[in-house]
């Protein structure tokens, strides 16, 4: 690939507006040297005004959330995107959410570009469950930890009963929760279901990959061994 190509598709621009970059000297590698929009692709030697490419293609990065943001690019108020660099957006392929979060959840969120990648983490083959904690509007009333976990719980509208969900108890109206599926607003429909409602979610892990010390609003990709915990569902 060409590296006016391989710029344009990471998002510094249209193919036209990346060419100009070109010829004013802008694209050169860690040397200071200027490079041409013909020469060998090195993404790791490039540099764009001085400063090393975005990751390239196979981009799988974390996000913790804020509330107020929505997880799409259809949306007229606030989205995650907003809270990565500007380009991030105009990426060839997408960057897109693995899952959502509704606007007042805040955690970890995953985005990627890689369609097989989020395809086998979303999957139900994969096993992933995904670790809530929710602040209720009122006080537990003693049965939800077996009725969450009875596999007989059904959703308004809906005719399937939801699987097993783990339910552990931090008091009396805090509680951690392990899903393993991924229903329209779950968390907050179950609560509702049975009479409660939640005031407050947050998502800290997904599978094995906690958000750790990541600060609210900010990202960072993910490696090797960062997957290799997403999909180590013994440390979850």
């Amino acid at each position: 690939m060409k590296l006016v190509k391989h710029l344009a598709n990471l998002g510094y621009g249209s193919r036209k507006e990346v060419a100009w970059m070109f010829r004013e000297g802008r694209v050169t590698d860690a040397a200071g040297e200027v490079l041409y929009a013909d020469d060998p692709l090195d993404h790791g030697n490039v540099r764009v005004d001085g400063e090393p490419l975005d990751p390239p293609s196979g981009l799988v990065l974390m996000l913790h959330k804020p509330a107020g943001h929505t997880c799409s690019t259809k949306d007229k108020g606030r989205t995650v995107y907003d809270l990565l660099p500007p380009r991030f957006i105009q990426r060839d392929p997408v960057l897109s959410t693995v899952g959502r979060l509704d606007r007042d959840t805040t955690g970890l969120l995953l985005m990627t570009d890689d369609g097989m990648l989020l395809h086998r983490i979303v999957s139900p083959k994969s096993k992933l469950p995904k670790f809530y904690e929710a602040t209720l509007a009122n006080d537990l009333r003693g049965d939800e930890v077996a009725l969450f976990a009875s596999g007989t719980l059904m959703l308004e509208a809906e005719t399937t009963p939801l699987l097993p969900a783990e339910l552990e108890v931090l008091g009396p109206r805090h509680v951690r929760l392990a899903l393993h599926e991924g229903r329209y607003h779950q968390v907050r429909r179950m609560f509702a279901a049975i009479g409660n409602h939640v005031e407050a979610l947050h998502r800290p892990q997904v599978g094995g990959l906690a958000l750790d010390d990541l600060a609210e609003g900010q990202w960072r990709a993910l490696d090797a061994a960062d997957l290799a915990r997403l999909f180590n569902t013994e440390t979850a």
